[in-house]
């Protein structure tokens, strides 16, 4: 698989995953992220008009703390909750 950069505004969040979001987690990963870059990808799989977050849910969010416009993820086939 290969990496593919995505913009941080065309990834949906399920409802389901939002309710897991530990904010100590996403100050953590931004933080690292300052330092050393993103180091794991995010996974999303395909959705209706845009991806749907599979996999990242703190480092997606750490990317919108520091104002990132991208996101780098890897596109999975996922079942859909």
């Amino acid at each position: 698989m290969e990496n593919v950069t995505f913009k941080v505004e065309e990834i949906y969040v399920p409802v389901k995953r939002r309710k897991t979001l530990d904010v100590e987690v996403v100050n953590q990963i931004a933080e690292s992220m300052l330092e050393n870059g993103q180091l794991t990808p995010i996974l999303v799989r395909p959705g209706n008009e845009r991806f749907v977050l599979v996999e990242g849910l703190h480092r997606l969010e750490a990317c919108r703390a520091l104002g990132e416009e991208t996101i780098v993820g890897l596109i999975v086939q996922a079942r859909r909750y």
